[in-house]
Parts: structure tokens; C-alpha cells; sequence
């Protein structure tokens, strides 16, 4: 990594205590006027003051001390690489309490952060401008001169001077709403004293919006401000919110603390949504549901969004990180929870098993990289910030709080959390703050179980051996750090406080022995497993390390994958280990894809979600060689049974989860061109078309992906019209992440020519783009090619926000030949990205992980193909069949994994 610049946080000579601040936009001239003041405590004496502040303006500036006299601030100096400003004074400013005084203006950017305008169109077409606000990390400074570190707290007097046709919304309620006397077409609307906060949280928006409301159980006001003439779209999740809150207040035991909370929609967002107290903004597509339009996965992403924000409103506004470092208890927190949440509002969802496919396992994948990092990131210069809001936050913060709660005990946990929300709220706390009152809630080692997983990064490989003893079962387990690249080989081998648990076939659904390794290795005795039973480790796939077991032991497991015995949590998981065992070599590719076979009979949709994601990786790797094709018959094989089964259409009596695998199926028949998938596909498009018959919106994404991907120019035509004429951003991003899938490359051309276009939203360039570089070999090479010939404008646009990060990570990491990480390494070696720093790094090792993959094992992989076209390896439903010896699963092929070593895995 390049050098750190220095950086050092704002003096503490002189704190807020209050914001006064009055802000006047421009929704024309995109600029707005400001006054500040402030309540401020000088703490010692000092003539000058340091705040934050970044392309704003000061006018005037001045300090009256209480009952003093007002001095003139004589100077200002901008510090603009470290965003900050010194007010020079004449005299000392004493110690105690007094008011400063800024007057200034800024613009309303167009880079989705600070004080920015958003642009939408109003019913009747035209556009127009919203001016919105999205300050986290570290933008309120583009907003108001102000102390914009999350410890320095204050409370805050909001006054907003608007259009008199426009919605004015802020964190707290509106108290007046007075004639401005300069302007009869202006009103001045004053807002609610804050309670004690973080600048990062203030929020306004001044637009046009509709809204529906609702009261919750405990007498919460709850509205969800949608686009004008689209109300009705805001009660999925006006429904969401109001079962919500009520939850979290029970759970946290702590009552939600301001008299209102209002959720609304965005057009130009950057991120899916930002916890703002009282006032959260989201992209529309995170908040939306139209009950024709939209898709089941919609609903829930929904769901689980509303959950995750108003879980913030506890954790993060009421008890707030110290410094950016603890970001990760934050998002880690709320990721966790929200799945909590969704699990009581919609148990039908089975979300948890979900969570595992989604958050589990790509936490899982980026933490095997050399490139990855701890939990927890020293954060200095905020420029580093916008690094760490990935996937190690979010989803191995959520991974290691969720075996967390498993190894404290829900009821442990939730007076833990009681002590510490009461302990630190309207304050600030870090990690061990947390740990220390679940310590004393549950009388565990919370504290140094959980900094092995938070202050080093990576993950422990647990590797299992057993031996039968009379009636027990010896076990003996040991843990080293696994790599990507394969087994960790030092001397200087971390590892980890690892809670365990074990399950026999006796009850695969209950632990029958828990055990905290905390060694290198360790034997345990199971008494009463007689030999015919299996053991599983790490039952519901909790545990956050990977499993590698016995050749005995696993051949014993396999046959619970074909009769459903095992868990479907624990089908996935197994699964996934060895996938990304033979990722990092340590099996052959092939005892995998033997494994993937038995899953024909599988009907739970996250299981099949992920391996449906999997394949989708091997399919990506052999687009590489000159058996691509054989991949897709395989795919086509094992995904044809469970078609057939769903049908096109839905049944009586089906739910949430039927919808997601149909669409999952369908749109992976179709991409792997199966006949009839595709020709059913065709049918239904033109009939969608034509306005015969419209799809049903669950069956949309997979018809528009087959059609494109087998298409030409005239579907991609058409495409292009169904996105101009959708009402709604969903339908919009629906196409516009499958429109990459067209294979012609002059068509190729014409779609990363749109993603740039003004039909795209500048938030979404990135999803088109992507789906460019994820549909073929070909889509890779121009993605990437694109981005390098726009790179100007691209970085430009997101401003090295996380968006950059992203777009990087889509284009290029599908590639498998060293060279690409070489000319991706150099490329942005003489074009930085400093927010995007790590990712490119990432990037860069899974090339050569790749790669190294396809070397190893591409010989093999093409044997086992063209093998399983012979009849007696043909897969024909019906598939294996449960008496079958489990030996039979496991390839009879001498692999170069068999002679490494003795046993197979």
C-alpha cells in the first residue's frame, strides 16, 4: 500500500454545543446561502478556530463570548487537502461559553455527496431538481462549516428556507412554517431541537414528494415520502417500518427516542440507503414496491434495508462509533439484525439460511485473500474511509456477530446490548465497549474470543479426523489459517478462539457438543454415536472458518446431501467449503462438480442460489477454453429436473421462496441455452411486448436475460424501448443489469455507450457496466477496455466515493491470465484511485488465483466432461438414487489430488 498521508484530528480548544444553522438552496443556480450559529464552549484560551470545511465559502466570521463583546475573525485559511479551515481572530477567545457566527454559500453538487441535487421528472415529464444531503462519512462539511468528527456531538436548530410548492424534511419535526418576508414565493420552516448527535446524521431534502403514514404500536409517526403520483408505492414499506420499530424497541429494550422517523426515496443515491436520525434517505429502488411491478426479491431486499437503517437509529445514532476505526460494529451490526428483523416480519422468508448464501459466504471468499483486511482498520486521514465500507465490514461484521449471539445465548446477549445502549447512549463507544457488557451479561470471554476475529484478519481452516471407540466417537480437530492460494505454510500460523459445535445424524438439527478451540488442536469424545452415524461440524453453518474432513468422513456425509437428511443451512455449506477448497487446491475441481450432481433432488432455493453462484464462477473461469460449452451442458443437466418441476407459472398454495427459485432456474436454463427454456422465453417476451400477456414481474429478469443473451440487434432494441417507457427504477435496473448479456460486439459497443448515457442514473452506469464484464469473454474485454477509455469521466463522476471500488471489482474480476493483473496493477499505478486502492489489489490476486486454477485443474475438468457424455456417466432423471453407496458420488478418476494425497480431501 502507498504511504498513509499524516493526519490529525480537529483541537479540542473549542467544542459545539449547538448548531444554529439556516440554509437557503438555490434549485435553480445549484448554489445555497448558510448561516451558522453556534453554541461553543472554549475550553482553553485560543485566537483561533479549527473546523472542518470543503468547497464552501466563508463569508464572515465572528466570535461574541457570553455577555462579551463580538469579535471579527480577520482572517480564514483554508486547508483544502485535509478539508479544514482556521479562523484567525485579533484577541484571544477565553475560556467559556460564547457564540460563532459564519455566514457563507456552496453549490449543490451533482457528486451524490454533501448538499447535492438530485434530478427526477415530475408527473407530467419535465425535469427537475431535488436538493438532498448524504454526509457520511465525512461530507456534512460540504454542507456547513462544522466539527465533523462522529465523537463531537451536539444538538441542532435546523431552519430551511424553500420554494413554497416544496417538501421540506430534516431530522426532527416541523414547528413553524412562516411567509419568508424577502420572498412571497419562499417559506422559512424551522425544525425541532435535535437531540445530542454526530454531524453525519443531520440530513435535509427539499422537493416534491408524496407520502403515506401510519402510527406504530408505540406511538411512533411513520411516513414513507415516495416520488409524486407514487404513494402507493411506499406502504410495503411504510408496513415494514411500523412492525419495525416496535421489535427493535422490545429487543433493545430502550424506546426509540424522537417523535418521528421518515423514510424517503432519492433518485441520485450513491449507496442503497443512509441511516440519517429521523429522517432516512434511500434509492428508490431500496424503498419502492409497486404490488404489480415488483419482483419477490425486490420485496425483500426492502425489507431487509428498512431493517438494517432502523436498526442504525439505536445503534449508531443513539450509542455512536468513537472514530471510523469501529465502523465495522456499526455496519456489521445492522447487518446482522436486519435479518433478525426480517425473520419476525416474514418467517416464510427463511432469511437466515439466506443470510448465509449472501453474507456468509462472500465474506468468507474475500477474507481468504491475501488482500483482505481485520475486522477493525485503524482509519487516520478520512480518505481512507470509504475503503472499508465492503464486504469485511458488512458481512464478516455480521458473520462474527451472528456466531457471537449463537455462542452467548439470545437472552445473554439482548442485557448485554440493554447495559450498553443504556450505558453510552447520547455518547460514544468502541468495539471492546460492547464486549465488556456482554461479558459481564454473560460471563464468558467475549472480549478475547471476539479480537481474534476482529484484530487479525483471515479465518481458520478446521480440520476434522475421527476414530471409532466402542461406542463413542473420537474427534480430533485442528485449525490453521486458510488461503485462497491453498494451506498456510510459516511458522508464524494465527489462529483463533474458534466456537464449535457438533451434531450427529441422531438429530442433525441440535448441537450435541459445543467446544470453544482455543489451541492449535484439540481431541473431544461424542459418547453414544454408534458407527452408522455421520457427524457434522459447525451445525447452521455459524461457525466463521471453513471445514475440511476426512475422506471417510465426508463419503459418510454425502448421502444426507442426496436424502435432504442434512440441513439445507448445512447442504450449502458443505457445499461451499469444498468449492472453494478446489479453488485453492487442495481437491480436484472435479470432486466437486461429482458433489454438485447429488443435488438434483434438492428443493430449498438458497441452496440452489448457491450453487447456482458457484457454477456461475467455474462457468466464468472455462469461458477460457474451448470446452465452455461443456459447462453449460453440465448446467443445463442439473438445473432441467427442478425446471420441469416448477413450471413456468405459479402454483396454488406458493410462496415467496417458490418465486425465487423459479426465476433463479429459469434465468439459468435460459442463459445456458436450453432449448426449450429459450423458446418459452421468446414466446412469453413477444407476448410481453406486444401487450398480449405482461409478464409477471418475478419472470421478467430471467425471460429478459434468455432473450438477450440468444438475441440481436432487434431485441436489444426493444430492450432499450421497455427501459424508456418504465415507469418504475426497478424495471429500469432490471434491464439495465441484464442488457450486457447481447453477444454481438458491435451490440456489445452499444450498451457501454448507454451505461454512460442520460437514460442511466449516474448511480447505476455501474450495474450496466458490470453486467457487461459478467456475460462473456468477450463483454470482459470491452468492459474493461471502456472503463480505461473513460476513466476520466467515470472517476469523475463517483469522485472516488465506494462506487469506483465497485465498478473496478465488476469490470475486472473475472479475468484468468496473469498478464491482466499486470496491465490492471500498471493501469492504476499511473491513474490512482486512493479509495479503490485495496480493491484493486483484490482484484489483481483473484486473476492470478484464477489463473492458477485453471492450470491446475482445466485438464481434469474437461476429462470429467466429456466422460459424463458416455452413457453410463449420463445424468437422468431420475437422479442417484438414496440406496446408492455413497462411494459412488466420489470420481473414480486418478486425479493429480488422489496421488498428492492418501486421502481425498
Amino acid at each position: 500500500m502507498p504511504e498513509r498521508r499524516p493526519f490529525v484530528r480537529l483541537p479540542a480548544d473549542v467544542y459545539p454545543v449547538n448548531y444554529g444553522l439556516c440554509l437557503k438552496p438555490d434549485l435553480i443556480d445549484f448554489t445555497f446561502e448558510g448561516k451558522l450559529e453556534a453554541a461553543v464552549e472554549v475550553t482553553q484560551a485560543t485566537n483561533q478556530i479549527v473546523m472542518n470545511c470543503a468547497d464552501i465559502d466563508i463569508i464572515t466570521a465572528s466570535f461574541a463570548p457570553q455577555g462579551g463583546e463580538e469579535i471579527n475573525a480577520t482572517g480564514f485559511n483554508y486547508q483544502n487537502e485535509d478539508e479544514k479551515v482556521t479562523l484567525s481572530f485579533p484577541s484571544a477567545l477565553q475560556k467559556g461559553a460564547g457564540t460563532l457566527k459564519v455566514d457563507f454559500v456552496g453549490e449543490l453538487n451533482d457528486k451524490m455527496k454533501g448538499f447535492y441535487r438530485s434530478k427526477y421528472s415530475n408527473p407530467a415529464g419535465e425535469s427537475r431538481y431535488a436538493a438532498v444531503t448524504q454526509f457520511e462519512a465525512t461530507d456534512a462539511r460540504r454542507a456547513f462549516p462544522c466539527w465533523d468528527e462522529p465523537a463531537i456531538k451536539a444538538t441542532f436548530d435546523i431552519t430551511l428556507i424553500v420554494p413554497k410548492d416544496r417538501v421540506a424534511l430534516s431530522n426532527m419535526n416541523v414547528t413553524e412554517r412562516n411567509p419568508y418576508p424577502e420572498d412571497e414565493n419562499l417559506v422559512e420552516v424551522k425544525f425541532a431541537t435535535t437531540p445530542i448527535m454526530s454531524t453525519y446524521l443531520v440530513a435535509f431534502v427539499i422537493g416534491e414528494y408524496d407520502f403515506v403514514e401510519a402510527q406504530s404500536s408505540d406511538g411512533i409517526t411513520v411516513r414513507v415520502y415516495t416520488p409524486v403520483g407514487k404513494s402507493e408505492q411506499g406502504k410495503f414499506a411504510l408496513e415494514v417500518a411500523t412492525k419495525t420499530l416496535p421489535f427493535y424497541n422490545e429487543y433493545f429494550n430502550v424506546p426509540y427516542p424522537l417523535p418521528k422517523i421518515d423514510l424517503i426515496a432519492i433518485a441520485d443515491f450513491a449507496a442503497g440507503a443512509m441511516e440519517n436520525w429521523g429522517l432516512v434517505t434511500y434509492r428508490e429502488t431500496a424503498l419502492l414496491i409497486d404490488p404489480k411491478n415488483s419482483c419477490s426479491s425486490s420485496r425483500q431486499w426492502v425489507a431487509l434495508v428498512v431493517g438494517h437503517e432502523l436498526a442504525h437509529q439505536w445503534f449508531g445514532n443513539l450509542v455512536t462509533m468513537e472514530w471510523w476505526t469501529h465502523l465495522w460494529l456499526n455496519e456489521g451490526f445492522a447487518s446482522w439484525i436486519e435479518y433478525l428483523c426480517v425473520d419476525h416480519c416474514f418467517p416464510e422468508y427463511d432469511i437466515w439460511t439466506q443470510f448465509v448464501s449472501a453474507d456468509y459466504t462472500r465474506a468468507l471468499d474475500l477474507d481468504a485473500l491475501d488482500s483482505s483486511h481485520p475486522i477493525e482498520v485503524n482509519v487516520g486521514h478520512p480518505s481512507e474511509v470509504d475503503e472499508i465500507f465492503d464486504a469485511i465490514s458488512y458481512s464478516k461484521g455480521a458473520s462474527v456477530i451472528r456466531m457471537l449471539h449463537d455462542y452467548t445465548g439470545d437472552e445473554d446477549f439482548r442485557k448485554g446490548m440493554n447495559a450498553y445502549l443504556l450505558k453510552f447512549q447520547h455518547k460514544n463507544a468502541c468495539t471492546e465497549d460492547l464486549w465488556d457488557c456482554l461479558e459481564q451479561a454473560s460471563g464468558k470471554p467475549i472480549a478475547e474470543v471476539m479480537s481474534s476475529w476482529t484484530k487479525q484478519m483471515g479465518f481458520p481452516i478446521i480440520e476434522v479426523e475421527e476414530e471409532q471407540q466402542g461406542d463413542d466417537r473420537i474427534v480430533k480437530l485442528s485449525q490453521k489459517k486458510f488461503c485462497a492460494s491453498g494451506p498456510h505454510s510459516g511458522e508464524d500460523c494465527p489462529s483463533w478462539m474458534v466456537p464449535v459445535s457438533i451434531c450427529t445424524s441422531e438429530d442433525p438439527t441440535c448441537s450435541k457438543l459445543k467446544v470453544l478451540l482455543d489451541r492449535a488442536e484439540t481431541t473431544i469424545t461424542l459418547s453414544g454415536v454408534p458407527t452408522e452415524q455421520w457427524i457434522k461440524i459447525n451445525p447452521g453453518t455459524v461457525g466463521f472458518y471453513r471445514i475440511q474432513y476426512s475422506a471417510s468422513m465426508l463419503e459418510r456425509l454425502l448421502p444426507g446431501v442426496r436424502d435432504l437428511s442434512l440441513q439445507p443451512v448445512d447442504r450449502l455449506g458443505l457445499q461451499n467449503d469444498l468449492f472453494s477448497l478446489s479453488r485453492a487446491g487442495m481437491i480436484s475441481t472435479v470432486q466437486v462438480l461429482t458433489l454438485m450432481e447429488a443435488f438434483v433432488n434438492e428443493p430449498n432455493y438458497t441452496v440452489w442460489s448457491d450453487l447456482s453462484c458457484n457454477l456461475g464462477v467455474l462457468s466464468s473461469l472455462l469461458s477460457h477454453t474451448d470446452f465452455h460449452e461443456d459447462i453449460q451442458e453440465f448446467i443445463r443437466d442439473l438445473f432441467t429436473p427442478i425446471g420441469l418441476e416448477l413450471g413456468w407459472d405459479c402454483k396454488p398454495g406458493e410462496g415467496h421462496l417458490d418465486a425465487l427459485l423459479r426465476s433463479l432456474v429459469l434465468g439459468k436454463l435460459g442463459k445456458a441455452g436450453h432449448k426449450p427454456t429459450l423458446e418459452e422465453a421468446r414466446r412469453r417476451f413477444r407476448d410481453h411486448v406486444e401487450g398480449k400477456q405482461v409478464l409477471p414481474a418475478d419472470l421478467r429478469s430471467p425471460v429478459y436475460l434468455t432473450v438477450l443473451k440468444h438475441g440481436d440487434s432487434a431485441t436489444l432494441e426493444t430492450m432499450m424501448k421497455l427501459h424508456k417507457l418504465a415507469d418504475m427504477q426497478e424495471e429500469r435496473n432490471r434491464i439495465e443489469r441484464v442488457l450486457g448479456a447481447i453477444s454481438a460486439p458491435d451490440l456489445i459497443q452499444k450498451v457501454l455507450t448507454f451505461a454512460l448515457s442520460e437514460e442511466v442514473r449516474p448511480q447505476d452506469t455501474v450495474l450496466v457496466i458490470g453486467g457487461v464484464a459478467d456475460s462473456s469473454k468477450q463483454g470482459r474485454k470491452a468492459a474493461w477496455k471502456f472503463v480505461k477509455d473513460n476513466w476520466e469521466e467515470l472517476y469523475n463522476r463517483y469522485q472516488g466515493g465506494f462506487l469506483i471500488s465497485r465498478l473496478i471489482k465488476l469490470t475486472v474480476n473475472g479475468f484468468a491470465i496473469d498478464k491482466m493483473a499486470a496491465e490492471i496493477k500498471s493501469f492504476f499505478e499511473s491513474h490512482p484511485a486512493p479509495s479503490a486502492e485495496r480493491t484493486v489489489e483484490q482484484c489483481c490476486e483473484n486473476i492470478l488465483l484464477n489463473a492458477a486454477w485453471l492450470k491446475r485443474d482445466a485438464d481434469d475438468i474437461a476429462q470429467y466432461l466429456l466422460k459424463r457424455k458416455g452413457p453410463p456417466h449420463r445424468l437422468s432423471p431420475p437422479p442417484f438414487s438414496v440406496d446408492l453407496p455413497a462411494s459412488s458420488l466420489l470420481p473414480q478418476l486418478q486425479t493429480r489430488a488422489y496421488a498428492q494425497q492418501a486421502s481425498i480431501l
